[in-house]
This record gives C-alpha cells, sequence and structure tokens, in this order.
C-alpha cells in the first residue's frame, strides 16, 4: 500500500494497469477517515482525460513518476461514476467496493476524504485537532474540525489562499476511420486493328504460238474439248489473345495532418476584494 510519505509523489505521477497499458494521470488522494491512510486515488480517464475515475491504492507500486496500479485499465474505466467532491460517503465507498471486489468494513460508518494536490481536507470526525506536515514543507499542517485546508480564515491558517483554475488538456487517439481493399476483377472490351490479307484471283493469259510452243500446242486432236482448273487461296485474318503481366500494384498507407479546432468549458476562481464597512472611516469623509 503507499505510505503516507509517497502522497507528494503519487498526485501527478501517470498510472498503469499491471500489463503496462497507460490509464492516466493521478489527480487526487483520499484519505480513510478512522485510519489516516490513503485508500482510493482518482485517475484522469474518457476522451482527453476529462474523466476522473477512483481507484484502491493498495498494492500499487510508485516507481518514479509511474505508479503500477493492481486493477487493469478495463475494470477502472468501468468504475462507478461518483463526483470528486472531497468526500467520499458511505454508500459511495460501498459501491466501489463491490467494484473492485474488496471487503467494506461492517460497522457501515467508514468515509473517505481527499487530499488534493496541496490542499488537504479537514477531518470532520469529532476527533479534535492534527498536527501534521503533509505538504513537505517544515510547517505544521494544523486540521480542525470545520477548517478546510488553507483557504479559509483563521487561527489554523496562514495570510493567504490558493486560486485555482482549470486547464484544457487536449490530445488525440487513433481510431479506425475506414478500410480501403485492393480487388481486381475481368473486363472485356472491344479492340479493333487492321491487318492486310491477301487473296489469289483468276487470270486469262493468252501467248501466241511460236517455235517454242509449237510442239505442245499440235499435241493432241485439232479439234476437241478441253477444261483447265487451278485453286485459288485467300488469307484471312485470325484473332488469338494471350495474358501478358503489365504491371504490379499494392496498397500503401500515407498520414495527412489537418487542423482541428475542439474546446471544452473550464472554470477558475477568481479572488475579490471586500473592504467590508467600517463607521468610523465613514464618519472621516
Amino acid at each position: 500500500m503507499i505510505g503516507e510519505s509517497q502522497v507528494q509523489s503519487l498526485i501527478g505521477a501517470t498510472a498503469y494497469d499491471p500489463s503496462g497499458d497507460k490509464i492516466g494521470k493521478i489527480g487526487q488522494i483520499y484519505y480513510d477517515d478512522d485510519s489516516n491512510q490513503p485508500r482510493w486515488a482518482t485517475v484522469s480517464t474518457g476522451l482527453f482525460g476529462t474523466n476522473e475515475t477512483f481507484v484502491p491504492v493498495q498494492d500499487a507500486e510508485l516507481t518514479g513518476d509511474r505508479v503500477t496500479l493492481a486493477y487493469d485499465k478495463a475494470t477502472i474505466k468501468d468504475a462507478p461514476s461518483i463526483a470528486e467532491d472531497g468526500h467520499l460517503s458511505p454508500e459511495e465507498e460501498q459501491q466501489l467496493y463491490r467494484h473492485y471486489g474488496l471487503g467494506y468494513g461492517t460497522s457501515g460508518t467508514n468515509t473517505t476524504q481527499t487530499a488534493a494536490q496541496n490542499t488537504y481536507a479537514a477531518d470532520t470526525s469529532e476527533r479534535g485537532v492534527r498536527d501534521r506536515d503533509l505538504d513537505g514543507d517544515g510547517v505544521s499542517d494544523r486540521l480542525e474540525s470545520g477548517t478546510v485546508g488553507r483557504d479559509t480564515s483563521g487561527p489554523t491558517t496562514d495570510d493567504a489562499m490558493t486560486r485555482s483554475e482549470e486547464q484544457l488538456r487536449v490530445g488525440t487517439e487513433t481510431r479506425e476511420a475506414g478500410r480501403a481493399r485492393l480487388r481486381k476483377h475481368v473486363v472485356t472490351e472491344h479492340q479493333q486493328t487492321t491487318v492486310p490479307v491477301s487473296h489469289e484471283e483468276v487470270t486469262l493469259e493468252r501467248e501466241p504460238i511460236t517455235d517454242a510452243n509449237r510442239g505442245d500446242a499440235y499435241d493432241g486432236p485439232a479439234i476437241s474439248e478441253e477444261e483447265h482448273e487451278v485453286t485459288l487461296h485467300a488469307e484471312r485474318p485470325v484473332v488469338d489473345t494471350e495474358a501478358v503481366a503489365v504491371e504490379r500494384v499494392r496498397l500503401g498507407k500515407e498520414t495527412v495532418t489537418d487542423q482541428e479546432t475542439v474546446g471544452g468549458e473550464v472554470r477558475k476562481e477568481e479572488v475579490e476584494l471586500d473592504k467590508g464597512h467600517n463607521a468610523d472611516r465613514d464618519n472621516l469623509r
């Protein structure tokens, strides 16, 4: 369990679950009213760390600015939504104990209060006054019933008050925006081309009777009927296809950075000076 001496180092540290998944920043520590030991921590979760979720600090390990909690990220993010108002009621604690599978005190009166960054809530039980140096500044932080930290005027406070304000936390998260699939299919298109073709045509050739062909001319009967036949040839176009690899295609990814404007509501404390009413001063005017 995280000891009281480690509280200041715990606040603002980054929380991780046992498997090493990052959860968020530690915001506040809640003490047990009876034992005065750190019992719960709030961890920033959700988009941009806008939610504060309660998680037990028992069995947590602190190494530098890294806190390893005893519960996985999913269990912590599913914890009951409880407002961080500086004190946990018994009912709220029972919800948290049931969620994390922890045993709760049988008396039913256990309550827990917060110790925020540099500002600690008072012990509201009727156990009197407690002197502690909570922030490690060498000054005793004297807490009385009904006194909240150092911001309430009285004998237990100093001469200054703390002004706080919320700051907008902006970050990015990666999520799936779509998918692209590379697929090929067959389409048929009509192509035309011109190819030369040739064919044979019959011609009638005449030659006179000469000494060279006279023997052939008088070979046979003088008058007769006769036939001669020739075979004509013609070319015709023939179409065939052949599959040829023409290119390689693959899917790739590139990161494109755009600018987006985000906003949110933040609160801050303002200090006003109230001079009060001074009768003697008014009479001197």
